[in-house]
């Protein structure tokens, strides 16, 4: 008889330290504006997001063929209608934009192949076919295999169509967004009137943006803030008409505070250093917004090994909580399980504020522990999120699409580095299993309770210790003592009792298990033949030997 083949575990990588953030923004509130103000801003608004979606559509039609030429007749067509520093903000946008659908319509095509390639080898598979572990089996009836077939011949033209425009280099890119193009079509759905989609979708359109420049005067010279929180915006040639102070610059009647890090903006400013300003209408509160952003160098990464000096905190990412757990430097789990809770449904902005709350939460209660460093799991359901693979798991499909991974992974490096925490990276594979394997069921006592999210956090933190996620090694073979070295995975060598106390030798007696009641007892076990009798004689001690 053959033995069962054992599960081949693909391939964990190793845990890393996540860089810092590259970048930071702030923004205040444009309050107290005139009618003036507000008629200028939109103009302003409207007439370059004009020049910027003319732009935007000879990038694309530029295709593959762009190069350094192209950029510069855009520019300079671009520049008569504006100015040379708006030209140049314009440009460096429709490029960014070019880029991320070019990044986004790769992303499309590896997902359709990765259903192409799933409903072929469902559809190869007979009807009522199993799944295993590693692939999934045949469809349920012949109906719904029909319908499958159906769905992979639409699904192969879309891929061919998607791979022929990619080589060609044809993008589609709706300035605006497609999600609100899509509402003009459903307004009910979307809870809008004509009029107010209208709105939106015209303000969505404008453009506002200036890039600063080091050596200029306050950092940039398009829409210029001095440290006093004065604003000005220096107007495109068709409008500078409407100007209110030299050289064609239009100051509106406000003053921004930036609350938080003004110290730091106001010393860029001072110091003649790079900011770049967005001026951005809320259609649906009616108020102006001013956001100012700049980079920084690259926060250096500490070492691995200091990271892991003072411990680790462990932390599960969930549909609607985290699951965090705190651990010392040799593994072991420290006091009780913590969560911490967030809300993923309504609206982008409710969704992201949830999403700060819990952050802070959980980087507050780090700091009250005293580690270094958060143990989070790498995580991308890029490759999860297909129809095909998951099938009739509709909710299952939701929740996983529901957790904003790369969103939460910027937010969370970005306020950790402001706590003074590292972000540990480790593999996710198998962390949740492992950890419900070997962690839930000895934590569990009738003043804890412990779920599958909870050991999960454990295992994770564990992993960016560097140790195994099982709680011992497997023990030694000389008898399973301590000749050929320690039984335990989480204590250092000089660590005293960290094997613990054993219990005594009668209670590893043979018929140890098999006694009634809870009573403890040192007394010598009872032979085989009486077994679970207790003897009722007593014990003497004779003062002479008897030999007859």
């Amino acid at each position: 008889m053959s033995e069962p083949k054992k599960k081949q575990l693909r391939t964990i990588d190793a845990p890393f330290v996540a860089l810092g953030p590259s970048g930071v923004a702030i923004r205040d509130r444009l309050k107290h504006l005139t009618d003036l103000d507000d008629k200028v801003l939109r103009l302003v608004g409207e007439h370059l997001g004009r020049l910027a979606s003319l732009d935007l559509k000879n990038r694309c039609a530029d295709g593959l063929d762009h190069n350094s030429d192209t950029w510069a007749a855009r520019k300079q067509g671009l520049t008569a209608g504006s100015s040379s520093r708006w030209a140049g903000s314009i440009t460096k946008a429709t490029h960014d934009q070019w880029a991320l659908s070019r990044r986004c319509q790769l992303a499309h095509i590896q997902g359709l192949e990765a259903g192409v390639r799933t409903l072929m080898h469902r559809l190869s598979q007979p009807i009522g076919e199993k799944a295993t572990k590693r692939a999934p089996g045949g469809y349920h009836s012949r109906g719904e295999w029909f319908r499958k077939s159906r769905r992979l011949t639409t699904l192969e033209h879309r891929l061919d169509v998607a791979r022929a425009e990619h080589e060609a280099g044809v993008v589609h890119v709706a300035r605006g967004g497609r999600r609100l193009l899509n509402n003009r079509h459903n307004l009910e759905a979307a809870r809008l009137t004509a009029e107010q989609w209208r709105e939106r979708w015209e303000a969505e359109r404008w453009f506002l943006a200036a890039d600063g420049e080091s050596g200029k005067r306050f950092g940039n010279e398009t829409i210029r803030v001095t440290p006093d929180g004065e604003v000005s915006i220096k107007l495109p040639a068709p409008l500078a008409h409407l100007a209110n102070s030299k050289h064609g610059r239009y100051i509106l009647a406000t003053r921004v505070q930036f609350q938080h890090r003004g110290a730091e903006w106001r010393d860029r400013v001072e110091d003649n250093r790079a900011v770049a300003y967005r001026i951005h209408l809320d259609v649906e509160r009616g108020r102006w917004y001013l956001t100012a952003s700049w980079t920084r160098p690259v926060v250096q990464t500490i070492p691995l090994q200091t990271a892991r000096s003072e411990g680790m905190a462990g932390v599960d990412t969930n549909a609607g909580h985290f699951a965090a757990y705190r651990l010392d430097r040799h593994g072991n789990p420290v006091g009780d399980p913590n969560r911490f809770f967030y809300d993923l449904s309504g609206s982008a902005d409710h969704r992201d504020a949830q999403i700060r709350h819990a952050i802070s939460q959980l980087l507050h209660w780090a700091d009250r522990c005293g580690v270094k460093a958060i143990g989070l799991e790498n995580l991308d359901f890029a490759a999860e999120k297909t129809r095909e693979k998951h099938g009739r798991r509709k909710r299952f499909r939701q929740l996983i699409s529901g957790i904003p991974t790369g969103k939460l992974k910027a937010r969370l490096v970005s306020m950790a580095s402001e706590h003074g925490l590292s972000i540990v990276a480790v593999d996710p594979a198998y962390t949740s299993m492992w950890g419900d394997q070997h962690w839930k069921k000895p934590l569990t006592s009738k003043k804890r309770k412990m779920s599958r999210h909870d050991a999960a956090g454990i295992a994770i933190g564990r992993r960016a210790l560097g140790h195994p996620i099982r709680r011992r090694t497997a023990p030694p073979p000389q008898h399973q003592s301590d000749t050929a070295g320690h039984r335990t995975a989480q204590a250092g060598p000089g660590a005293r009792g960290r094997e613990g106390t054993r219990p005594p030798v009668t209670e590893r007696a043979h018929d140890a298990r098999s006694r009634t009641g809870t009573q403890r007892t040192r007394e010598t076990s009872a032979s085989n033949t009486v077994r679970n009798a207790r003897s009722s004689g007593s014990w003497q001690q004779m003062s002479l030997l008897d030999t007859v």
